[in-house]
């Protein structure tokens, strides 16, 4: 298992892991080789765009079998009110001119990118400080690494007056609440879309991975 290193302290794995990038496409491909990889799966963030290319672009260069293992997009409800935007800018850009109380939950990344609407007061929940959290006048910090529990978001959204959720369409179980809290609190949620994934099999459920793996074990 390979980690990029974006999190200071990630949650243990009981596989081998290493941390770091690769150097880009031609460099992963030379590590698949060096450790004469059978097979490949590439389970990383549905926003790690740049990542992903990396690993389709070595797979093909080194023909090597890989698949996308990521968990399904939330569905929008009748009753969410969602603006969806493409990308980080048009979230800050559908926020508005008026202040308003926006909670960011997109990430430490690209937080600079709301320094551009300093009109607002930010509440920030991140797992590790952010660098560019500086960079907004008005912001309050959280930091939390998830599941999140219902009733803790609505407490939350409640007491800090929230009128504006700001996230990724990530998908998952641990930070669904906010989503959940939202929708009953009857909050706006400015909701970033994943970019296209690449060209491979794309596997949600577990089992279906193992099974991948197993079937390309045989026949290595």
């Amino acid at each position: 298992m390979s980690l990029a290193g974006a999190t200071a302290s990630p949650a243990p794995a009981p596989i081998p892991q290493r941390v770091g990038g690769f150097g880009g496409a031609e460099g992963l491909a030379a590590f698949l080789e060096a450790e004469r990889i059978d097979a490949m799966i590439d389970a990383t963030h549905p926003f790690a765009a740049r990542m992903s290319m990396n690993v389709a672009a070595a797979a093909r260069a080194t023909r090597t079998p890989f698949a996308v293992f990521t968990r399904p997009p939330w569905p929008r409800r009748e009753s969410d009110r969602w603006i969806e935007v493409a990308t980080m800018d048009a979230a800050v850009a559908a926020l508005g001119g008026e202040r308003r109380t926006v909670f960011l939950t997109q990430g430490r990344l690209q937080l600079a990118s709301f320094a551009r609407a300093p009109q607002h007061r930010y509440l920030v929940r991140a797992i590790d400080r952010p660098a560019e959290i500086g960079a907004l006048p008005d912001a309050k910090l959280i930091l939390a690494r998830g599941p999140f529990a219902l009733a803790d978001e609505l407490a939350l959204m409640r007491a800090e007056k929230v009128e504006t959720l700001v996230t990724k369409n990530s998908g998952g179980h641990a930070t669904y609440p906010k989503i959940e809290a939202a929708r009953m609190l009857d909050v706006e949620v400015v909701i970033v879309q994943r970019p296209k994934p690449p060209e491979a099999e794309t596997l949600c459920d577990l089992d279906a991975v193992m099974a991948w793996i197993a079937s390309h074990r045989d026949a290595s």
